[in-house]
């Protein structure tokens, strides 16, 4: 079994990690959120699954990349989130709170 899926009660379990990137800004936070456009139209909190054999935090810092463009600091542990997948999966997601390091500019992909 992989390090991103393996079974929990007989169902599969998807391992996620994902940052809270903010700044303060004019004496406002500001937390960044990812527009994710059709079919899904939705924002969400960069996040993605991890690769075979990489850490959390690892993974972490490269989904906030890979999905903002942002290079980033690993701040304090979040409280992870476990919720159910449209296909029954059980997808465990662990978010640090982030600061940018450096923006080295984003280009959408599919």
């Amino acid at each position: 079994m992989s390090s991103s899926s393996d079974r929990s009660f007989g169902r599969p379990v998807v391992r996620a990690a994902g940052g809270v990137v903010w700044r303060r800004r004019s004496g406002e936070v500001e937390v960044l959120v990812v527009h994710r456009p059709a079919p899904r139209d939705d924002w969400s909190l960069p996040k993605g699954k991890l690769e075979d054999g990489e850490r959390h935090r690892d993974a972490a810092l490269r989904e906030v990349h890979e999905e903002t463009g942002m290079r980033c600091t690993l701040g304090d542990r979040l409280t992870d989130i476990t919720y159910d997948t449209p296909r029954g999966e059980d997808k465990r997601v662990r978010r640090w709170a982030m600061t940018v390091d450096h923006d080295d500019g984003f280009t959408p992909n599919r």
